[in-house]
């Protein structure tokens, strides 16, 4: 790759880099809407041959496939005209405009809502189907999408005028190596995800053999909250920020399950030291969406609502998978609360129970769990960098700032 002149890169609507060439969008792909389930009839949770995709099921530019609900089979007659392929893209229209994902292999023929489209018949003597993706969900993509929402109360972004959304577009033969490197690093961190999934899940298994199944009798009963300190974070609206430099992020429920955005808050990073979150750190979200989590981000500041969860006396894969033991029950505790936000309170962490093994027997554990932990840390800061990677490459590359050489 290599740098290109900045005062001859800059990309806008009115210049594009040498060589380069633009198109509409509407050219080189058809625009095709989803469809409305019937009146009167709902999805289902339970598995059928038909999942369903809405705008709610599409998170950091990908499909959440594990939260999708599916089409009851003797509705999907009446939408089978509304299916999306593997590798069709589809683009959020109303509500939350903008946001982009790939269809995967396994869910092709899927079913897609009304609040999406979808576009198919790219043309690939043109278009590279990933650089298209990857300029749509670019700041300078976005931008285009934004600018084109016809709605005041809720925005909506009517098909004709994605058609005519421009596409700046560099050589066939660059586009391809361009949608290689970003794909490259997207593939590396799906793989890492992967392995995370399956870490957890054989911890999972050998907490549960160990504390569950195989439980001493002889091992001390001790409440969950005499094992680790659970920190509540602060209301950050009282910490502004003074400067671009001396400030960070803001950790909240959204951004513990989706990651950063634009629209997340910043406060000043002039806050007390256990209040930053680094990468690593076990936090628990105990109010709205309860969920456990060890965080695999950048640096940030606990808001409310949020457990940073420590302990100077276990290790950190003893009071992490305890945590996670109970959530399903602080999940229930959380939903009979009659409050518009369900939550828990610090007493629903004093009630339950954690078996505690003797010294000797943690750190024999410890020998097969730490690792397992540590290797599951290690992967998030490793994506962590390669999120920041693509990042910082993806504008760079579609406004031609940076060429990749073929």
């Amino acid at each position: 790759m290599k740098r290109e002149n900045a005062n001859n890169a800059t990309l806008n609507r009115n210049n594009i880099p040498e060589g380069w060439k633009k198109v509409k969008l509407g050219e080189v792909a058809k625009i095709k809407g989803g469809k409305r389930l019937p009146k009167e009839k709902s999805l289902v949770e339970s598995p059928t041959k038909h999942p369903y995709i809405r705008t709610r099921d599409i998170h950091n530019n990908k499909v959440a496939v594990n939260k999708l609900l599916f089409v009851p089979d003797d509705v999907f007659p009446d939408i089978l005209r509304y299916i999306v392929e593997k590798d069709d893209i589809i683009i959020s229209i109303v509500g939350t405009i903008g946001l982009c994902a790939i269809i995967p292999n396994e869910l092709h023929l899927a079913s897609l809502t009304e609040n999406c489209a979808k576009l198919v018949d790219v043309n690939n003597k043109i278009v590279h189907k990933n650089f298209l993706f990857y300029y749509l969900i670019s700041e300078y993509g976005q931008e285009e999408i934004n600018i084109r929402n016809v709605g005041s109360t809720q925005p909506k972004l009517p098909l004709y005028n994605i058609k005519v959304i421009p596409i700046p577009l560099p050589p066939l033969s660059e586009q391809k190596a361009i949608a290689l490197v970003l794909s490259s690093l997207d593939d590396k961190i799906d793989l890492l995800h992967r392995q995370n999934k399956t870490l957890e899940a054989v911890a999972e298994t050998l907490f549960r053999q160990w504390f569950i199944e195989e439980a001493k009798e002889d091992w001390e009963e001790k409440p969950l909250d005499e094992i680790a300190d659970y920190l509540n974070g602060l209301a950050c609206q009282k910490f502004p920020f003074e400067n671009d430099v001396d400030r960070l992020p803001v950790l909240k429920i959204k951004e513990l399950r989706n990651g950063f955005t634009e629209n997340s808050d910043w406060v000043t990073s002039k806050v007390l030291e256990q209040y930053i979150v680094k990468n690593g750190d076990v936090i628990f979200s105990w109010s709205g969406s309860l969920l456990v989590k060890i965080w695999n981000g950048k640096n940030c500041v606990l808001n409310q609502h949020l457990f940073k969860v420590t302990s100077e006396k276990y290790p950190k894969w003893f009071y992490y998978f305890w945590t996670k033991r109970y959530l399903q029950k602080f999940i229930s505790i959380a939903e009979s609360k009659a409050t518009t936000m369900g939550h828990i309170k610090r007493d629903d962490l004093h009630v339950v129970m954690v078996l505690v093994p003797s010294k000797e027997e943690t750190e024999e554990m410890g020998i097969i769990m730490g690792p397992i932990v540590e290797k599951l840390i290690k992967n998030t800061k490793q994506i962590c960098t390669l999120e920041q990677l693509r990042d910082t490459l993806l504008p760079k590359l579609m406004s031609g700032e940076v060429r990749v050489e073929v």
